[in-house]
């Protein structure tokens, strides 16, 4: 292992480099050249190219035959050695095996066109030659042009080459231990730079990440459905909570009536009086009962109404098993969800499955949202405490501080929209299409042709009037929104259902 060859330009450099292969390679020794980065491999490629050294490139597009082109580096031919020009990081795994000739030459020889950042990444390449008892060199050209020795070191080596004592041309080179203890320190900085910038990092992501193991946990309890029920009791508390300890010290009545109506959808029991002389848990307790009792009758209105029929869809379809899913349509007034919920499962909850199908969409909905919304907020408050650096205060901690902050009143607003939501939707359906399912039978073998079967079919009439009931034949039947029932889909590529063999592109599904 050579001490470092400094040069004065990278011109200079490159080409004390070419004429340092071509020395070793009609030596008889194959040369391995490491370069840190691909542009610098293709350039050196094409210099050696110019004076006519046929090389091996070895980067990353040539990841197919890596391991071949560094299984060859350690060989000779026709009394010339090998030369491979690669990456610091190429060939990884793969020993270089020398062949006789090869040792009795002096072994492989490793050139490093720079130094890299990392030591242990040009310790990796000199590893390259000696493995095992092998002869072998490694030396490294390095310039003052060079990244490294630009930002560290370069500038009173450069004053010591341009003095009156030395008075070096760009031709000259320098060469001396001490020379290369101050490359290696350079070399110490930067990764001591690094080190810090990497665990500055990693302590801003442990904020962010105590926000996503609580968002990530509510989440799968959601899409699990174990938890549901207990996490939205939790939301109406908490929600709440929040509008209790929020509206009570401002002591205006109309204002806390205005925003529990905008978002419980009712008007508080107790009344100004109550509001007046009543503590804050007991309040907050009103509420919370109050708010169940509505949203529970409410569910157990929408399973009565729309159970039967998934009851008597099932009946009918569940031998064949091709429907899996009803489209429901659920509205708060301002937007309308169609909810998919299953068949059988509804069927035999009784409908009571569909109410908590649409809590789940609602939830996931609104918390997706809220997440995503306060990774930006996060991203833009780690960029604006940056300058509180100049008012001598630790960024960090106004980052904690503030992302607290944003993470709270990222749940209350979250929760807020949740129960708006979930407290004033109901089923999107006509009166009497409700009625009508109220009415009919679980065990009445009803018409069930009007059904909805696909997105893209308009709703038919409600179907033939149950007995004991009287209507006038001129009076045409109202228009009823009913269930979607959704198909099962068919990819373009799949068998077409019909049995020909053929792609469901080429048959059926053709101009599709």
């Amino acid at each position: 292992d050579m001490d470092d060859r400094v040069y004065k330009t990278a011109r200079e450099k490159y080409k004390a480099v070419v004429e340092e292969v071509i020395a070793m390679r009609d030596a008889g020794r194959p040369v391995l050249v490491g370069t840190t980065s691909v542009e610098i491999s293709e350039l050196l490629y094409n210099i050696l190219k110019r004076n006519g050294v046929n090389a091996q490139v070895l980067n990353a597009k040539e990841h197919a035959k890596e391991s071949l082109i560094v299984a060859e580096a350690g060989k000779s031919i026709n009394g010339k050695g090998v030369v491979t020009i690669a990456t610091n990081m190429a060939g990884r795994g793969t020993d270089i095996k020398l062949s006789p000739e090869v040792k009795a030459a002096g072994g492989l020889a490793i050139i490093g066109t720079e130094r890299h950042e990392s030591r242990r990444v040009d310790r990796q390449l000199r590893g390259r030659a000696g493995r095992q008892g092998d002869p072998g060199s490694s030396v490294f050209f390095v310039s003052l042009e060079d990244p490294l020795m630009r930002v560290f070191g370069s500038d009173r080596i450069a004053k010591l080459m341009d003095s009156k004592i030395f008075a070096m041309s760009e031709d000259d080179v320098l060469v001396h231990p001490w020379l290369s203890k101050s490359i290696e320190n350079a070399q110490k900085k930067v990764e001591e730079n690094n080190f810090g910038i990497r665990k500055r990092l990693l302590d801003y992501d442990d904020v962010m990440n105590a926000q996503r193991k609580v968002v990530y946990t509510r989440r799968r309890h959601a899409v699990m459905g174990e938890r549901i029920g207990v996490d939205f009791m939790n939301t109406m508390f908490d929600t709440a909570t929040s509008l209790v300890h929020e509206l009570l010290s401002s002591n205006d009545y109309e204002v806390f009536n205005l925003h529990v109506l905008q978002t419980f959808g009712f008007e508080p029991d107790f009344g100004e009086e109550g509001y007046k002389r009543m503590r804050q848990d007991d309040m907050i307790q009103a509420l919370y009962e109050k708010a169940m009792d509505i949203y529970n009758r409410r569910c157990e209105k929408i399973a009565q109404t729309v159970g039967p029929r998934f009851g008597e869809i099932y009946e009918q379809y569940k031998e064949g098993g091709q429907i899996k899913r009803l489209i429901v349509p659920f509205s708060d007034g301002k937007r309308k969800y169609n909810v998919p919920c299953d068949l059988q499962e509804g069927a035999e909850s009784g409908g009571k499955s569909i109410p908590k199908t649409f809590l789940k969409a609602i939830l996931l909905d609104t918390l997706d949202k809220a997440w995503m919304q306060n990774l930006k907020d996060l991203d833009d408050l780690r960029t604006n405490t940056q300058m509180a650096s100049y008012e001598q205060k630790d960024p960090l901690v106004i980052y904690k501080v503030e992302a607290f902050h944003i993470f709270e009143e990222m749940v209350k607003e979250m929760n807020r929209k949740a129960v708006t939501i979930l407290m004033r939707s109901d089923l999107d359906l006509p009166e009497e299409a409700q009625q009508e399912m109220r009415e009919a039978a679980p065990e009445r073998k009803r018409d069930l042709s009007h059904l909805q079967t696909s997105h893209g079919q308009a709703p038919s009439q409600t179907g033939a009037p149950s007995a004991g009931r009287q209507q006038a034949p001129q009076q045409p039947a109202p228009q009823v929104r009913q269930p979607i029932v959704g198909r099962p889909h068919i990819g373009r590529n799949d068998p077409c259902p019909c049995g020909s063999g053929k792609k469901y592109k080429n048959c059926h599904g053709q101009g599709l």
